[in-house]
């Protein structure tokens, strides 16, 4: 049960943390788009560093579900 369980994290944290890399690189492009306001280059440049934690944090996940898996 506990494999499944895990299995079912691993998915789950593989698909967010895609999704947050797609995020991060649509406000990157955002961020450096020189056509853009400020503002919202500013605003896209602090999405994508939060993107970006948000995709690390998926990756922890992701990996300790692998340990999990492999035991």
């Amino acid at each position: 049960m506990d494999k499944l369980k895990n299995m079912g994290n691993y998915v789950s944290s593989k698909t967010q943390g895609a999704s947050s890399q797609a995020s991060k690189e649509t406000n990157k492009s955002i961020a450096k788009d020189s056509h853009a306001p400020v503002g919202t280059r500013i605003q896209a440049a602090g999405d994508a560093l939060g993107d970006k934690m948000d995709q690390h944090g998926h990756e922890v996940i992701t990996n300790s579900s692998i340990y999990l898996l492999s035991e």
